[in-house]
């Protein structure tokens, strides 16, 4: 039985349909953060604005752009988020309809060596007004173009992780803001000197665009695609049925703590280029100024040894 229909099923069974939005948005907002008297860190996330408007009749088409190398929690979270979302009402209406989309219907091997069939090819695909961009391999001029193309249209397209290379790489982030995985902030920031990224963002929305964080960010930025198009219960009862207590949705700022970066040491030497930690045994290395510097893969060594200043 697939996913979606057994979720309604369940629904029909009185499982979620019995829990009016209300009792969702009670019971999701427990395990949150709540406002404390004497602690002024913690605080209840308000509502923020910026809605998007469902179509009358009909689902909402959600693309996802996927290639080799296609990380799975970038799109499968995502997937899921919105697979999962339901309307209130007899029929418990699934508002988005979801389908995969590459330069070919070649088989394609997602991170870890998931095979994925792609349901279109970028002439075949339906318009999409949600577009989820995963950090992925494919870079081809036909993929750009598609992306622009469909972004002109597009209630939103979103990039996860490093997927806002790829929408980077299209121009379409010229004079935004976006952000991107934590330990890529420095090579975007060097790559795009024409947009502002954003250290510490769990997502950023400019316009119809919009960039997550690292993996998991995902979920959150398409948690909040959800309550822009039918308001926070609505998000909050996805989160609820997909037994997920984050709040990052409700802030976009809550990737702070990836907002300063980790400091390298003798004793436990980070990549300089990305801030992994290396192994000092078996890294890469290079010499700069009498100090040595390791490497978590050959790539970032050679982006160093160009220019070292650059990342020190």
């Amino acid at each position: 039985m697939k996913r979606r229909e057994l979720l309604k099923r369940a629904a029909a069974l009185g499982f979620v349909a019995s829990m009016p939005y209300t009792t969702f948005g009670k019971l999701s907002a427990g395990s949150g953060p709540v406002e404390a008297a004497g602690n002024p860190d913690v605080s209840t996330p308000t509502a923020r604005p910026n809605p998007l408007k469902p179509p009358a009749q009909g689902t909402i088409p959600v693309a996802f752009l996927v290639s080799d190398g296609a990380v799975i929690i970038d799109f499968c979270g995502p997937w899921e988020v919105f697979q999962d979302a339901m309307l209130p009402g007899p029929a418990m209406t699934m508002p988005f309809q979801l389908y995969t989309v590459a330069e070919t219907m070649k088989p394609i091997h997602a991170s870890g060596g998931m095979q994925i069939i792609p349901d279109y090819t970028f002439e075949a695909a339906p318009a999409p007004k949600v577009l989820v961009i995963p950090a992925q391999s494919g870079k081809s001029e036909a993929t750009m173009e598609w992306i622009r193309k469909a972004t002109k249209t597009t209630d939103v397209t979103m990039s996860v992780c490093t997927g806002a290379y790829q929408l980077a790489a299209t121009g379409l982030l010229s004079g935004k803001s976006a952000t991107t995985h934590h330990g890529s902030y420095k090579t975007f920031a060097m790559d795009f000197p024409d947009i502002r990224l954003k250290r510490g963002a769990r997502f950023v929305e400019d316009g119809n665009l919009a960039t997550a964080g690292g993996l998991s960010s995902g979920i959150d930025l398409a948690l909040r695609v959800v309550e822009r198009y039918y308001g926070r219960e609505a998000a909050r009862a996805t989160a609820y049925q997909m037994e997920y207590q984050g709040q990052g949705w409700m802030n976009p700022d809550s990737n702070e703590v990836y907002a300063k970066a980790l400091i390298s040491t003798d004793e436990h030497p980070l990549c300089p280029v990305c801030g992994m930690d290396v192994d000092p045994g078996s890294a890469s290395k290079s010499v700069f100024k009498g100090k040595n510097y390791y490497f978590c893969m050959p790539a970032h060594k050679e982006r160093f040894d160009a220019a070292p200043e650059k990342w020190l």
